[in-house]
């Protein structure tokens, strides 16, 4: 499961760099890379990266309970 964690966070990192870039620069490097927001690469990136922020709430709620 821990491997599991390491893959989401680490996509959710590409993910907010993504967003990064469009928020300061209205640059979309995902959609550059895979030919537009509506190509199927793109697609797949997204929904991977939505997963990924999914399967981390799990981390995020054992974290919390690691603190107390």
């Amino acid at each position: 499961m821990k491997t599991l964690q390491i893959i989401a966070i680490t996509v959710m990192i590409i993910g907010a760099l993504n967003w990064g870039l469009i928020g300061l620069f209205n640059f979309d490097l995902v959609a550059t890379i895979f030919g537009g927001t509506a190509a199927i690469g793109s697609k797949v990136v997204y929904i991977l990266v939505g997963l990924c922020g999914l399967i981390s709430i799990k981390t995020l709620a054992e974290l919390i309970n690691d603190v107390k």
